[in-house]
């Protein structure tokens, strides 16, 4: 019976653990401008439209999943997802 109890609270433990450790999912919303700095710090901004129009023509559609990640320094990379298999992990982490 203790063994089971103490198998319970570990499980509930790692989901704790495991939630801690997966990142939030949000979408951005419409109009909403989001940078990204080398640092790994970021920032989001909804301009006005005057702005948000000056923008859209420089913006281009994302054609496939897009994966950043930061090194043990925080300096951010963005990972080529590109190939199949790298645009399906990119799909399941954003799942």
């Amino acid at each position: 019976m203790l063994v089971a109890i103490a198998g319970l609270a570990g499980l509930f433990a790692s989901q704790a653990f495991a939630e801690d450790t997966m990142g939030t999912m949000t979408m951005m919303k419409g109009g909403q401008v989001t940078a990204i700095m080398p640092d790994g710090h970021m920032g989001t901004m909804m301009p006005d439209a005057k702005i948000s129009a000056e923008m859209m023509k420089m913006a281009k559609p994302i054609k496939h999943c897009v994966m950043m990640i930061t090194d043990a320094k925080g300096i951010a990379y963005m990972i080529d997802t590109s190939t199949k298999k790298a645009q399906a992990e990119c799909e399941k982490i954003a799942m």
